[in-house]
């Protein structure tokens, strides 16, 4: 599905309340529940794991590494054709995407264009990363650094608002996971300046309005950023993804990340990961009851308000049931509570009952009508009141979350059995 095709849909999901018979005060039952993964949450593969189609209901996001040199070939020409065909086969199999743009991976040429590459003061460093002969950028150059934000500028004028993005990661480093703790560092010549680094992140800020972006925990750490103990900049709008959740040190080391990061960002921007891949052990157990090390999934996932957590290599250890029910512990989750009806007002109690808010703005409706309030930011165990007017009674059959955030083909359920109150 090309964007201009997106942009003409009406994006809605819905599900259909079993209506039982009226009482002679006009009191409705309505009935629904949750058993599916939601849109934006859950246990996360690559696009290219040949399993992602056998769990395909297990869940609701896949990932994609993307190279910038993928997009730009000469100065100026960007062509997301490559994206948007990622980006349709993820859709394809009523999934979103989580895309992250790094520049340096190890063993590997940096994803720097040809154009800024072949420049005469444009200097790459070749040094050993994890074992391997690795290139890193020339972060002295200003053409890199001008086209880092001209990128991410084009970039949120085409998909800042397209429902088969869920999350975007970016950031420096090998992986940019914000460290190259193998190979050469320096910081303003393979790994950006603080200065840039300070430009990079509020022009992020400024580009996305609607398209959650997230940079690693790893950016904690003052050796590398500007973010510790900088009010101005963690006040920006960015989420964080910790590509090692579950490790052994993670409560010593991880999680104090997390806590310069900001211990209440989660309430704003999404808390989201990788399952640690320190050994083997962390894989093979990271769903286990135990965890891997002493601290079972569900319970890091409520500790943290986990949205999502990239665990490509579960599908050998895991079965999809287990995967789906992992999934279901994280992001949001939706309860009406009560209800009434008076008058063409209908009137409902949602309480989240997940561990992280929805991101994005979604909006019970009844026939023709929507709630003027959005399910956004409504925080793990709040309660909001959201009502509908101009409601007829037939409506009631067919009570729905929308968004505009989601593809066509996803649905956001809500638990629910309670009986509208008639306040007549």
């Amino acid at each position: 599905m090309t964007r201009p095709q997106l942009a003409a849909c009406f994006f809605l999901t819905w599900l259909q309340l079993p209506l039982a018979n009226a009482s002679d005060l006009g009191e409705i039952r309505i009935r629904s529940q949750i058993d599916n993964v939601q849109p934006m949450t859950g246990i996360v593969l690559w696009a290219d794991n040949p399993k992602v189609q056998q769990l395909n209901d297990s869940i609701s996001l896949e990932y994609r590494y993307c190279g910038y040199n993928e997009v730009v070939k000469g100065d100026g020409e960007y062509d997301f054709s490559r994206i948007d065909a990622v980006l349709d086969d993820i859709a394809s199999r009523n999934h979103q995407a989580i895309l992250r743009f790094h520049f340096c991976y190890p063993g590997r040429t940096t994803t720097v264009p040809d154009f800024i590459r072949e420049r005469a003061d444009y200097q790459e460093t070749i040094g050993q990363s994890e074992g391997k002969k690795t290139h890193f950028c020339d972060w002295s150059n200003a053409a890199l650094q001008a086209f880092t934000l001209e990128f991410y500028s084009q970039f949120a004028k085409r998909y800042d608002s397209d429902p088969r993005i869920a999350f975007l990661q970016t950031g420096f480093g090998l992986w940019a996971e914000y460290h190259i703790y193998s190979g050469p560092r320096t910081l303003g010549k393979t790994f950006p300046s603080k200065e840039f680094q300070t430009k990079f992140l509020k022009h992020l800020d400024t580009e996305f309005d609607n398209l959650p972006w997230s940079i690693s925990v790893d950016a904690a750490d003052y050796d590398y950023s500007p973010l510790e103990d900088n009010a101005r900049l963690l006040a920006l709008g960015f989420g964080v993804f910790d590509d090692s959740f579950l490790c052994k040190q993670h409560p010593k080391e991880n999680a104090v990340n997390w806590r310069i990061l900001g211990s209440d960002r989660w309430k704003r921007q999404p808390a989201g990961g990788e399952f640690s891949y320190y050994n083997r052990k962390d894989q093979k157990n990271a769903l286990s009851a135990e965890g891997p090390n002493g601290v079972p999934f569900e319970q890091a996932a409520r500790q943290f308000h986990i949205s999502y957590m990239i665990g490509n290599d579960q599908p050998r250890y895991q079965n999809a049931e287990r995967i789906q029910s992992a999934s279901l512990a994280t992001g949001y989750r939706f309860r009406v509570s009560q209800g009434s009806f008076n008058g063409g007002r209908l009137t409902l109690q949602v309480t989240n009952m997940g561990v992280a808010p929805l991101y994005r703005d979604a909006y019970f409706s009844a026939g023709k009508s929507r709630s003027a309030e959005t399910l956004k930011g409504l925080l793990p165990g709040q309660t909001r009141m959201i009502i509908l007017e101009a409601v007829d009674q037939s409506d009631l059959k067919s009570i729905r979350i929308e968004s505009d955030a989601i593809l066509p083909t996803q649905r956001i359920q809500f638990e629910a059995d309670c009986v509208l109150r008639n306040d007549q």
